[in-house]
């Protein structure tokens, strides 16, 4: 059962209906109106100062994190190497973990406790030179493991996708902690959370709330707090949702240096992504949020996390067979319990709009004939979608939902779609996850 923080009295915008502007934002990214065209914008500098530690062979030092002298229980070597960084000798870009556009617009700030390969302590993590800036210290109380703050810095992706962009910075967030969780070690405690309060995350982060950033830190770039994943070592037992409280004590350090000019995206359109972003992120009744165990599939191995790749349109024809789209479905499904429902379009001789049947090991046909060339018009017209071999498709997010279900549906299904391509790599199928304005999809 997952782990929830106590309820308060106090309001939350998450259980309220729609607002107009959500409404408006929802109908918007769902419309044929398409974003103007835009250069791609490179990657800035790595915004937080200060000398980075490097990660390679950390965990093997004398008493690093533990202070026992023995290895620790959290190799964050590991757990970073197979999720968020960028492969050596690379420009960065084509990362383990799925990005829209390749942007990777996810920021990850370690709250480290005892028991891991790095001391004590507030970190920014830099997945291209794969090392961790030391951002202040640790509280006294500070619980064993690690908690990861994931944050997104939106400039890029507005640029690049104009009003598409904000549920694309979500499904990206969700690919991230997925690649985070699947990285835990085997033995440790693994617990995701996708709806706790974005003001709580930041203080947790060490980070100035999105609306107070810019006065703040004027001349760096905001970033919006969206999820948490917690790696707690084995035989550990901690008050899951209380970690985010007990970090959020420290004061703020390791201020990021100004980049002026890093802010691309037309300064309208920006400025709606944030407040709409922040907007959905508040959860004041439950600022906790709910903790998830993280479940890793079976035949997942750290050759399979290393390894996992967009794959290129052209090696996507061929439909998998029967038993292995209901082993994909199946994780799509549960990798998050308070994710969307999954179905999958197959073309082939057969084509139909396929979901796992109860209680059975096979298909149900939920829609018979071929879906794949309207859900290519859905996609921003990805002509190329018509033609995959099967589609997995997370159906979600009416265009009332409120701002939670708005937040959660997104970061849901993107996770989902990241334990999936996981999943398919391991088995040895080729996937490339591609986001969409009503949906998260994972081709085969």
């Amino acid at each position: 059962m997952p782990d929830t923080s106590a309820r308060t009295a106090a309001p939350d915008s998450g259980t309220h209906p729609a607002s107009g502007l959500l409404r408006r934002a929802l109908a918007d990214v769902r419309s044929s109106r398409a974003p103007g065209l835009a250069p791609y914008v490179p990657e800035r500098p790595f915004p937080w100062s200060g000398t980075g530690l490097p990660l390679t062979g950390v965990a093997s030092r004398p008493g690093a994190g533990s202070g026992t002298g023995s290895r620790a229980a959290i190799d964050l070597d590991r757990v970073l190497r197979l999720s968020l960084a960028a492969p050596a000798g690379t420009p960065g870009r084509l990362r383990p973990v799925p990005s829209a556009g390749a942007l990777h617009p996810v920021r990850a700030h370690l709250l480290i406790g005892p028991g891991c390969s790095l001391p004590p302590g507030r970190y920014a993590y830099d997945p291209r030179a794969h090392r961790a800036h030391p951002r202040g210290p640790a509280p006294d109380d500070a619980p064993p493991g690690v908690l990861v703050v994931l944050t997104v810095a939106a400039s890029r992706t507005v640029a690049h996708y104009g009003h598409r962009a904000w549920p694309l910075l979500l499904l990206d967030t969700g690919h991230a902690a997925a690649a985070l969780a699947l990285a835990g070690p085997p033995a440790a405690d693994v617990r995701v959370c996708l709806d706790a309060d974005a003001a709580l995350l930041s203080a947790a982060a060490g980070l100035p709330a999105a609306p107070d950033w810019p006065d703040a830190w004027p001349g760096t770039e905001p970033e919006l707090p969206l999820a948490s994943v917690r790696l707690t070592p084995a035989g550990v037992t901690t008050d899951v949702p209380g970690t985010l409280a007990v970090w959020a004590g420290p004061p703020r350090a390791g201020t990021p240096s100004p980049q002026p000019g890093a802010e691309t995206a037309p300064p309208g359109e920006l400025a709606a992504t944030r407040h709409l972003l922040h907007h959905i992120a508040r959860a004041l009744e439950r600022p906790g949020g709910t903790w998830h165990p993280a479940p890793r599939p079976g035949p997942v191995t750290d050759e399979a996390l290393e390894t996992r790749r967009s794959a290129p349109p052209d090696d996507l024809h061929h439909p998998p067979g029967e038993d292995l789209l209901v082993r994909l479905l199946i994780t799509a499904r549960t990798a998050r319990p308070d994710g969307p429902a999954w179905t999958v379009a197959v073309g082939d001789d057969d084509p139909a709009l396929y979901a796992k049947a109860p209680g059975s090991r096979g298909l149900a046909v939920r829609a018979s004939g071929d879906a794949r060339p309207t859900l290519a018009r859905w996609a921003a017209g990805q002509q190329w979608i018509g033609g995959a071999g099967a589609v997995l498709l997370a159906h979600g997010c009416p265009g009332d939902a409120p701002p939670a279900a708005v937040r959660s549906g997104h970061l849901a299904a993107g996770y989902a779609a990241g334990a999936v391509q996981a999943h398919a790599t391991a088995l040895g199928l080729r996937s490339r996850p591609i986001g969409s304005w009503p949906v998260s999809y994972t081709h085969l």
